[in-house]
C-alpha cells in the first residue's frame, strides 16, 4: 500500500507539536500528514482508507532489549505459559502438548512465566511432570532460576550419577546420589541453557517459519521494532542466517537492531576484533541493522540476576578485561551494552569506563547499561556525565516477591528507581529481556510502570516511583529509539517518521490499571504495510503459513495468553477444525479466512464446517 489513510481514530502522536490527531496519511512508508482528516485528504491520490472506529493509536512499539532472533529459531517449539493464571491449566496444556508430540522431540516450557502469577503460587512437582510424561522429555524453565527434568529428558542428556555439577550450577540428587530433575542456577544459569541447547533444533527452513510466527506474536502486542541483545548459544554469523534471509525476502515484520554477544570467555577481544572486520556499525537497513556490541562484552563483568540468590561479586580480574574491549570498541566507534543488575557491577564498570574516556574520548559513541534494578543516584549522574542510557526491563513484575523477601520491602520500592532515572536526564529505554526471564507482551511492562505490581499482585512501587501513562508509553517508544540511534526516525508520529503504529483493542489511557496488561493490536502496521490484524481488520493483513511442524504448540496453543485463560484447550474437544465434512472431506482451508472457526461456541464454530460460506 504505497498511500494510506488511517481516518476515525484517537490517535497519540507524542509529538508536542501535534499532540493529538485523527487521520495520518502514509506514502510511501513514511507519515505524509497527520491532523484532522479534513487536512490529511488534501493532495492525496487515491488512498486506501482504513477507518479505525474511533479506537486509539499509537506509535509502534519498540522493547529496547529482547532476544527476538534466537527466540524466533524455537519459538514453534515451544509450549508458552505467558499469561496464564492456573497452574491446573498451565499442566492441562502440557498434557495435550506431550501427548502431541512424537519422539524423539521434547516437550518445552522456556520462559516467560513465575510461580507467582498462578493462583496456586506454586510449580509443578517432578512427581505431577513424570506422571503425565512417563516418555516424552519435558523441559520446564522457570526464569534463570531452575529447570524441571522429567526421567525422560535425564535420560535423553544423559545425566546421571556419575554426572558432575557445573561451576556455577547445581543437579539436585536423591540419597542415592541420582539426578532427581531439578536443575538450580547457584547463580550460574549456564547449566539451564547449556542443557536447553541439548534439544533437538528444527531444520533451517522450519526457523524461518517459526521465526515469522514469534515476529506475527509480537505485531499481535503492538511491537513494530526491537533491539536484539544476543545471548548465550547465539553465535554469529551462523545463527543469522534465517533472519537475514527473511530479511532478504521481504518477510520480517519487526525491524531489529542487533547486538553482538560475545560467547567464548576468555576470547572476548578476539570475537570483537574479528567481527570488526566483517561488520560495521549500523550496517544494513530500516528493518535489519547491526547495532554494535553486547549485552556481553566480558563473561567477568556480567552478574546473573537471581533475586532469590545472594548477589555475586564480580572477580577482581574484571577490570582488566573489560578495560581492554572497551578499548577496542572505542577505537572501532562501535556502539555497546552491558548487562550490570545490581549497583556495586555498575560502579566497577562505570570505573573502567572513566577510564577508558580518559584515554579515548567517548564523543558521543551510544553506550548504555542493562537491567540497573539497584542502581544509586551517584551512578546514574555518573552515567550522564558520560553520555550514556538505561535500558530497564520488567523483570522485577516477575522477580519481584525473590527481591522484596531476600531484601525488603523499602529497598524494593526503588527498584528500579525508574523516575530518578528520567529526572537526572539520562535516556531511558523500555524492553522486556524477553523469552526466558519474562515475557515479551509489552503491555505487561506497561502495567508495571504504571502500577508498580508485580504478575502475581505485590505492590512494589510508591506513588514516587510510578509513572504515568504517556510516561510509560514514551519510553517503549520514543525512549528505545535512542538505544539504536533512530531517535530522529521513529518512536512518535510527525511527518516525515517512519511510519510504525498501532490500532488498540482498548483505550490504554482510559482502562482500568488492571486491565493494561490485556491490551492487544488490533492493526498493526511497519513502514505502510499491514502486518497484523484482528477482527475487521484481520483481512487486511497477509496470511501466515501455519506453525512447521505440524505438532507444534503453536498451532493449537498460541502465544501469550490475554486475560489469563489457557487458548486452545477447549477448542480442543471440537475436531471439526481439523477434521472433514461429508461434501469436502478432510481439508483445513477454513482456518485461512478471517472467521472464528476455532471458537467452539461462536457462530462458525457451532456449525461444524465452514466450506460452505467460502
Amino acid at each position: 500500500m504505497s498511500t494510506l489513510l488511517i481516518r476515525n481514530a484517537r490517535i497519540t502522536t507524542l509529538d508536542p507539536t501535534c499532540p493529538q490527531a485523527d487521520a495520518l496519511a502514509v506514502v510511501d512508508g513514511c507519515i505524509a500528514a497527520i491532523g484532522n482528516e479534513a487536512q490529511v485528504r488534501a493532495g492525496l491520490a487515491e488512498p486506501t482508507v482504513i477507518d479505525a472506529g474511533g479506537r486509539r493509536l499509537v506509535p509502534g512499539l519498540n522493547d529496547s532489549h529482547t532476544h527476538l532472533i534466537r527466540g524466533g529459531l524455537n519459538y514453534n517449539l515451544e509450549l508458552r505459559w505467558d499469561g496464564l493464571r492456573s497452574l491446573a491449566d498451565a499442566m492441562a496444556m502440557l498434557k495435550a502438548q506431550v501427548d502431541n508430540t512424537p519422539a524423539p522431540q521434547w516437550v518445552r516450557v522456556v520462559g516467560g512465566f513465575t510461580s507467582e502469577q498462578f493462583v496456586e503460587k506454586r510449580l509443578p512437582t517432578l512427581e505431577e511432570i513424570n506422571a503425565i510424561a512417563p516418555d516424552t522429555p519435558v523441559f520446564l524453565l522457570h526464569l534463570y532460576d531452575r529447570a524441571l527434568l522429567n526421567r525422560a529428558a535425564l535420560r535423553a542428556c544423559g545425566y546421571d550419577r556419575n554426572t558432575p555439577d557445573p561451576p556455577g550450577g547445581q543437579i539436585a540428587r536423591d540419597s542415592k546420589g541420582n539426578p532427581t530433575g531439578l536443575l538450580l542456577a547457584k547463580p550460574n544459569a549456564l547449566i539451564l541453557y547449556a542443557t536447553l541447547a541439548k534439544g533437538p533444533r528444527l531444520p533451517i527452513e522450519y526457523q524461518a517459519n517459526s521465526t515469522r510466527h514469534f515476529m506475527r506474536e509480537l505485531n499481535r502486542l503492538g511491537i513494530t521494532s526491537v533491539i536484539d541483545a544476543g545471548g548465550g548459544f547465539q553465535n554469529y554469523p551462523e545463527d543469522y542466517q534465517v533472519i537475514e534471509q527473511l530479511h532478504r525476502d521481504g518477510e520480517l515484520t519487526v525491524r531489529i537492531a542487533y547486538n553482538l554477544f560475545t560467547q567464548n570467555k576468555g576470547g572476548e577481544v578476539q570475537d570483537f576484533q574479528h567481527w570488526s572486520e566483517i561488520v560495521a556499525p549500523r550496517q544494513g537497513d530500516d528493518l535489519l541493522r547491526h547495532n554494535g556490541a553486547g549485552e556481553m562484552l566480558v563473561f567477568s563483568a556480567a552478574d546473573f540476576e537471581l533475586f532469590s540468590e545472594p548477589r555475586p561479586e564480580l572477580p577482581p580480574g574484571m577490570e582488566p578485561e573489560l578495560e581492554e574491549v572497551v578499548k577496542l570498541l572505542v577505537e572501532k566507534r562501535w556502539p555497546f551494552r552491558i548487562h550490570a543488575t545490581y549497583d556495586e557491577s555498575i560502579d566497577r564498570i562505570l570505573d573502567v569506563y572513566e577510564q577508558v574516556n580518559r584515554e579515548i574520548p567517548f564523543d558521543g559513541l551510544h553506550w548504555f547499561i542493562d537491567h540497573a534494578e539497584t542502581i544509586t543516584p551517584r551512578n546514574i549522574d555518573r552515567i550522564r556525565a558520560l553520555g550514556g542510557g538505561l535500558a530497564i526491563q520488567h523483570r522485577m513484575a516477575y522477580q519481584g516477591e525473590a527481591f522484596v523477601q531476600r531484601y525488603g520491602p523499602d529497598a524494593a520500592r526503588h527498584t528500579p528507581p525508574v523516575r530518578r532515572m528520567l529526572q537526572a536526564g539520562v535516556p531511558v529505554g523500555a524492553g522486556t529481556d524477553a523469552t526466558r526471564v519474562a515475557s515479551y507482551n509489552p503491555w505487561v511492562a506497561l502495567s508495571w510502570l504504571v502500577t508498580g505490581r508485580t504478575v502475581g499482585g505485590l505492590a512494589l512501587y510508591g506513588d514516587e516511583n510510578l509513572l504515568e501513562r504517556e510516561e510509560a508509553l514514551r519510553l517503549w517508544t520514543e525512549g528505545s529509539a535512542w538505544f539504536s540511534g533512530d531517535q530522529d526516525r521513529k518512536g512518535t508520529l510527525g511527518v516525515g517518521q517512519l511510519a510504525d503504529f498501532c490500532v488498540l483493542s482498548s483505550d490504554f489511557f482510559a482502562i482500568e490499571d488492571a486491565a493494561i496488561a490485556d491490551i492487544t493490536s488490533v492493526l498493526t502496521v511497519v513502514g505502510g504495510r499491514i502486518v497484523h490484524g484482528d477482527g475487521e481488520f484481520a483481512p487486511l493483513a497477509p496470511v501466515l503459513p501455519p506453525a512447521m511442524p505440524d505438532w507444534s504448540p503453536v498451532n493449537r496453543f498460541g502465544g501469550y495468553h490475554v486475560g489469563g485463560a489457557a487458548t486452545g484447550l477447549a477448542a480442543h474437544a471440537h475436531v471439526h477444525g481439523a477434521g472433514g465434512c461429508r461434501t469436502h472431506g478432510a481439508h483445513g482451508h477454513a482456518a485461512a479466512h478471517a472467521v472464528p472457526t476455532d471458537a467452539p461456541n461462536a457462530f462458525w464454530g457451532a456449525l461444524g464446517c465452514s466450506c460452505f460460506a467460502f
